[in-house]
């Protein structure tokens, strides 16, 4: 191999490392996105299963004020 073949060689080998490097760096920010998600995700059903019975037991004293008047 020539020197200017190893060169040819070392800058794509160089260009691997990077590319390897800036896709861990996306990797790890889109799994920090997903947990984020995750977590937004849980609080939101949360937050909704709570309104549900809330709205559940609104019906309920509604139910039970017609049946008193």
């Amino acid at each position: 191999m020539s020197d200017s073949q190893y060169t040819s060689l070392e800058h794509k080998i160089d260009k691997l490392i990077k590319l390897c490097h800036q896709l861990h760096k996306e990797n790890s920010a889109l799994l920090k996105k997903e947990s984020d998600w995750n977590i937004e995700r849980s609080e939101l059903t949360q937050k909704n299963e709570h309104a549900v019975k809330q709205i559940k037991e609104m019906i309920d004293r509604l139910k039970k004020l017609e049946k008193h008047s």
